[in-house]
């Protein structure tokens, strides 16, 4: 389906793509190897950005060059991209991720169809950051996330149908509003809001609503979903910036939990190079804390090696380099343990409203 208001920013788009095309065949003209450089995505060419406060990719580099079979190939597939993706912003249509991977079983060149979805996938990521412009730009969505947001917010809302406005409690049924995929498509009219809270877990999140957490303490609760999405990133860092609203994050007590509130925070190794668009470096953590296992005696499960593995690991990152984080990870080491969100009903289905949130955001001076 084509879109019915045309989009300034398709048009800088597929011209950064010819672009990039164009200089693959100056290279050519040139009497050049053809080759396209990226930097290298590792956790060793990961840079703190003082002035962003956010992790960024630092001068390590890859080289995509045709002086190989291999390297050829990847060029080859690129320019098969560069033309689907052009192709696509001059009709205003969209496409997803996974249909990008099918649809290469359709080119003419074998050699540019991809062996799957993640190939694919890092070659759209390459293309964000050569042509300094998101996939959401170029109109390529994830599958769908669910993600979703509750709380005092109107908004209006750009859609294939026109503009709609809503307001995400009232206009909303109880699962709240869908994050779309690209949220700058979306204005903030007003709001009532005090902070935000993301939350990793439906479950937590359906408990918050269920006891009115939003309308007692106007917050509006982002759902994470797991590990977030792109376009949750983008909205909440957007909500901090653009409406100076705080945010906290409030995940299970795991090594893994954690690396969700860094994704929120100081943004990912996989989507570094779009750090200041996704990460919020001001957002705090508000539990589950290795002290809450031990100071509420909640249900446990043991570490497993892989868990021990990743908080060692933890210690050394770079998004977890202060005295809070050693604290909590250290002493989660030495208790072995560790605590879903849902633990917390153990002391009662109303414990995490009543007395758990507002008692930690307290001490956060949050409210």
């Amino acid at each position: 389906m084509s879109t019915d208001t045309p989009n300034p920013k398709n048009d800088e788009a597929r011209e950064r793509l010819i672009d990039l095309a164009a200089a693959f065949y100056d290279q050519f003209a040139a009497g050049e190897v053809p080759e396209m450089r990226i930097p290298t995505r590792t956790k060793s060419n990961i840079e703190y950005d003082e002035e962003q406060g956010v992790w960024v990719y630092g001068d390590r580099h890859s080289t995509r060059s045709a002086n190989s079979v291999g390297g050829a190939q990847k060029l080859l597939k690129a320019v098969y991209v560069i033309d689907f993706l052009s192709n696509q912003l001059e009709e205003g249509r969209s496409s997803t991720l996974r249909e990008l991977y099918y649809l290469s079983e359709s080119w003419d060149a074998d050699a540019a169809q991809f062996s799957d979805q993640d190939e694919s996938n890092q070659l759209v990521e390459d293309l964000e950051i050569v042509s300094h412009v998101t996939r959401e730009d170029f109109n390529m969505r994830p599958e769908e996330s669910g993600a979703t947001l509750m709380g005092p917010l109107f908004l209006r809302e750009q859609t294939r149908r026109g503009e709609r406005e809503i307001h995400c409690q009232e206009d909303v049924g109880e699962g709240g509003y869908q994050i779309p995929n690209n949220p700058d498509t979306i204005e903030f009219l007003d709001h009532d809001a005090d902070f935000v809270l993301c939350v990793e877990t439906g479950g937590m999140r359906d408990r918050l609503v269920e006891n009115g957490f939003d309308t007692d303490y106007n917050v509006i609760i982002v759902h994470l979903k797991g590990q977030p999405a792109r376009a949750t990133r983008r909205i909440t860092k957007r909500l901090r910036d653009e409406l100076d609203l705080p945010v906290v994050v409030f995940t299970d007590g795991d090594p893994w939990s954690y690396r969700i509130y860094g994704s929120v925070a100081y943004g990912s190794i996989k989507s570094a190079h779009l750090s200041e668009r996704l990460a919020t470096p001001q957002a705090q953590f508000v539990g589950i804390q290795p002290s809450d296992i031990v100071s509420y005696d909640l249900p446990t499960d043991p570490l497993s090696d892989s868990d021990v593995n990743a908080l060692q690991s933890e210690l050394e990152d770079p998004r977890f380099q202060s005295e809070y984080w050693t604290e909590q990870i250290e002493l989660q080491l030495d208790i072995g343990k560790k605590a879903e969100q849902q633990a917390l009903a153990s002391r009662g289905l109303d414990f995490v409203t009543d007395t758990y949130l507002p008692e930690r955001l307290s001490e956060m001076d949050v409210v």
